[in-house]
């Protein structure tokens, strides 16, 4: 179960009109957070992504579970499941057994997974699956919805790289 503080963050994203997605972010960066403080592992980033992604759904975030075709049928059912949880149209029993044999499982796999490098080899490998208008459409929508504050936090950061770059 998610902790109430990141719960609030993603109904103050949702506020701010911020995508589901970025919103299930949260999520992502905590179970990321458990991983790296080394309360489980996880097979891969995938793995930790996925585990992210659900505990959104159950949340309440409105991410709609993959169309057909992008993912094993099994993951497809598992988020249908977890989305209809969060949007109050299931009620799953506890299951402490279930629970308890995923939790040992996860505690034997590698904490690796959450590290630098292989985040970011796993967002360059998503980026890489999306066409360039899709990539510059969503930078577009995230300068629109970043704020003020943010927007010039990011220009004062890019202005940083760009003179070290040159020298």
């Amino acid at each position: 179960m998610p902790r109430q503080e990141i719960i609030r963050k993603a109904r103050q994203d949702k506020r701010e009109g911020k995508s589901p997605s970025t919103q299930a972010g949260e999520f992502v960066k905590d179970e990321i957070d458990k991983i790296r403080k080394g309360k489980h592992g996880a097979r891969s980033t995938r793995q930790a992504i996925a585990i992210g992604l659900s505990e959104a759904r159950r949340a309440g975030v409105d991410l709609p579970p993959p169309r057909k075709g992008r993912t094993k049928k099994a993951t497809r059912r598992s988020a249908k499941y977890a989305y209809e949880v969060g949007q109050g149209k299931r009620h799953p029993k506890r299951r402490p057994r279930v629970s308890r044999a995923v939790e040992n499982v996860l505690k034997k796999e590698p904490r690796s997974t959450a590290s630098r490098r292989s985040l970011s080899k796993q967002a360059k490998r998503a980026a890489s699956r999306r066409s360039a208008a899709a990539r510059s459409a969503a930078a577009r929508k995230a300068s629109r919805t970043k704020g003020a504050k943010a927007r010039s936090a990011a220009a004062k950061k890019a202005a940083r790289t760009r003179t070290r770059r040159r020298s």
